[in-house]
């Protein structure tokens, strides 16, 4: 929920996020299927609030969260509701893009971006504590994207840099380089991919889902356990356009 990117490819989108947690953090549990409001979601469920940073459905919608808006906020807690729950209830929904920019109440919610690709089309969603913020963005781009809450704009800047110099490696770039990529920390545990810092932030998971035109390809590496889960679910009604 701390760095996700997104990489379109001849024959699918590849969109992968490392979570970055606090090693008081209890680990989430693995990936499992879920079925609701008659369509089929995968997804790792946070231990804390039950809700989750990375949910993929069998209609092809990908929602990945990342905690902050656009700017290192002050937390000023009690909140309604965990934002991880707010991504089910986004991706859960008939029309997740028009139910966060419609009716979808954040009173009271943590700021937040979301990385919502529905339909073919990528949006980046943001709720910075009182206003929404909607861009459509090219889903034959690539793009990376790094907590605010986190990075600053000189390491988010920093690695934007390395992303795009590992996108002009290759013309065709498949998922396992993706998910190489999101384990490199270059000796860097502060500010690399895959931190480990002394103040107990460390990254916990990378998940990745390839979506491809009739199935996605889900895998969630946990690094803590040492343990990956693999799964492919079919897209029913298949939206991906290339």
């Amino acid at each position: 929920m701390c760095t996700v990117s997104f990489v379109s490819t001849r024959d699918s989108v590849i969109i992968t996020s490392n979570r970055d947690e606090h090693i008081q953090r209890k680990n989430a549990a693995a990936p499992a299927l879920h079925e609701v409001q008659q369509k089929k979601i995968i997804f790792p469920k946070d231990a804390k609030a039950g809700g989750t940073w990375f949910a993929a459905a069998d209609n092809g919608t990908v929602a990945v969260l990342l905690n902050g808006a656009f700017v290192k906020h002050i937390a000023s807690p009690p909140y309604r509701r965990s934002r991880g729950l707010i991504v089910l209830d986004i991706i859960e929904n008939s029309d997740p893009f028009l139910f966060f920019t419609g009716k979808l109440d954040l009173e009271k919610i943590e700021p937040f971006t979301l990385v919502l690709y529905q339909s073919g089309i990528l949006h980046e969603l943001r709720w910075d504590g009182q206003h929404k913020f909607e861009r459509s963005l090219n889903a034959a781009g690539n793009y990376i994207w790094s907590s605010a809450t986190l990075y600053t704009d000189d390491v988010i800047g920093r690695r934007k840099n390395l992303f795009e110099r590992f996108i002009d490696t290759g013309e065709n770039i498949t998922a396992p380089q993706v998910h190489r990529f999101h384990t490199s920390n270059d000796g860097d545990n502060e500010n690399g991919f895959v931190i480990n810092r002394q103040t107990g932030m460390k990254t916990f998971s990378i998940t990745q889902a390839v979506v491809k035109p009739a199935t996605i390809d889900f895998i969630h590496t946990d690094l803590l356990q040492q343990q990956q889960f693999e799964r492919t679910m079919p897209i029913h009604q298949a939206t991906i356009q290339q």
